[in-house]
């Protein structure tokens, strides 16, 4: 096995190859369906298609044949979501590379194995001429019987048919933009939605990577009046302000609403991890489930369905990290790199591990305190860090807005760390996500902690190890099912 090989993450197994964009998510007759892009050749030129996987839970995948690819099409692939017609029928619509417009394609099956020939998406001004547009990553949703379609670029037109052929266009989508967006921005890889009793637009912006917008549908004038924006995106230290592949380290996002009424997502990591390590691996992001909650924030878990997968569960409670740091020496590491500012608390024996970290609140409370993973005295390892004085988590080098301040008084903090080998994926309170990679992870498998100030106690530190999903990974790293044809 591949050094690479993640155990629970779903990745391309073929080549290296990119875009890996998750693409066209459905449940369907007991099975979820993804795809994703890789890049291909084409009757000798460069193209791209929709590699098929399946899963009955969004973990264990089975590549399937490879059906919306160019030879069937006619041309390349790029991203777009999946919809259901108003006849009950799985269906696409994506930006045909090369076709200068967005295409749809209706399935002959639930399983997916069979598609109609795609069609051009055309769309008319109300007096019948023809719209100048931007085509480019689309997205179609059905509100009672209109079909509404929007195509991806800094200002998203919003068009609507009541058949899926004839398209008439509205106007912006955007009733509005907000101030913490960025001009210069473009709304790509949009899936929209609805996420309790608002909306959701799930995107990114090709220099900044996955974000969202929360807000309301204004059905009179057939427009999306957003009314929160939040990233899921962060820069790490080493990373540029802004370009694509150079600060999107969670990029393209995707969902699917599973059979108990979920909204789970996928993203791809890009530039995640040094030097583009991962660019070219088509690596998904885990599942998340996404929710609102009773104040109408987002909420962030991981799939409840990974907790199957535990085994060997270990328990240990009331964990004093007791040697705080109390100097204000000049060169003093941060977080520290050993003993006795450092302390190990759990050793674990694996490369599949969840941890869940339990700290009371008035034990965080204003305090700068943390963990790290695979450290030892050469090597800082990967460091998770609270720091109340930016209000901010901190995973590697890779900050995200979190402050223990905020959260209720009777909430404690609770950290969910999960290692699947080099990567590793952070959930805090079920309000913020972040991800890091270490690439050395195998010579120290071990958690540290460290405290600023004073000494805190863990509640609770619970360490399951997980089984590997990827079995059908290796399967098709052999039989190559889901190759492409080159030729026809």
């Amino acid at each position: 096995m591949d050094d690479m090989t993640l155990n629970y993450h779903l990745m391309h197994p073929g080549e290296d190859s990119l875009p890996g964009d998750p693409n066209a998510a459905f449940y369907l007759d007991g099975v979820y369906h993804l795809h994703y892009i890789i890049k291909q050749q084409w009757q000798g030129k460069e193209s791209f298609c929709f590699i098929h996987v399946t899963s009955p839970d969004m973990l264990h995948w089975t590549w399937q044949p490879t059906k919306l690819q160019p030879s069937f099409t006619g041309h390349g692939m790029y991203s777009g979501t999946g919809f259901m017609t108003k006849e009950g029928q799985p269906a696409v619509i994506y930006h045909g590379q090369a076709s200068d417009r967005n295409q749809i394609a209706i399935a002959e099956n639930p399983q997916l194995s069979d598609w109609q020939k795609p069609y051009a998406v055309e769309v008319k001004n109300p007096n019948g001429s023809e719209v100048k547009m931007y085509h480019w990553d689309p997205d179609c949703f059905l509100i009672d019987d209109t079909y509404y379609a929007i195509s991806g670029g800094p200002q998203p037109p919003i068009f609507k048919s009541d058949n899926l052929k004839n398209w008439t266009l509205i106007g912006d989508f955007m009733h509005h933009h907000l101030p913490d967006t960025t001009i210069g921005e473009d709304i790509s890889c949009p899936n929209f939605f609805r996420l309790g009793d608002r909306w959701m637009l799930l995107c990114i912006s090709h220099p900044l990577g996955c974000r969202y917008y929360i807000g309301d549908w204004d059905a009179k004038a057939e427009q999306f009046v957003p009314e929160v924006h939040g990233r899921m995106n962060w820069r790490r230290d080493e990373q540029p302000l802004f370009g694509l592949f150079q600060r999107t380290d969670f990029f393209a996002p995707e969902s699917v609403l599973t059979a108990d009424g979920r909204r789970v997502m996928w993203a791809w990591l890009t530039s995640a991890g040094p030097d583009d390590a991962l660019l070219n691996k088509t690596i998904q992001s885990m599942p998340r489930e996404l929710s609102l909650a009773s104040d109408g924030t987002l909420r962030i878990k991981p799939l409840a369905e990974l907790e199957e997968q535990r085994f060997d569960g270990v328990t240990l409670t009331d964990v004093t990290i007791s040697n705080p740091i109390v100097k204000h020496g000049y060169g003093t590491p941060m977080p520290p790199t050993g003993a006795p500012n450092l302390q190990r608390i759990v050793d674990f024996d694996g490369d599949a591990v969840e941890i869940r970290i339990t700290v009371p609140r008035n034990q965080a409370a204003r305090k700068l305190f943390g963990f790290t993973l695979f450290g030892d005295s050469t090597d800082g390892g990967l460091s998770i860090v609270f720091r109340p004085e930016t209000g901010t988590l901190r995973v590697g080098t890779t900050e995200a807005p979190f402050a223990v301040a905020d959260l209720p008084d009777d909430e404690d903090v609770e950290l969910r760390i999960f290692i699947d080998k080099y990567l590793v994926e952070v959930f805090v309170n079920d309000r913020q996500a972040l991800l890091g990679v270490h690439l050395d992870c195998t010579a120290n498998q071990g958690l540290d902690a460290f405290t600023v100030g004073t000494k805190t106690t863990i509640t609770q530190l619970d360490i399951w190890h997980l089984n590997p999903t990827n079995q059908g990974f290796l399967d098709a790293q052999k039989n190559r099912v889901w190759e492409p044809n080159e030729n026809t």
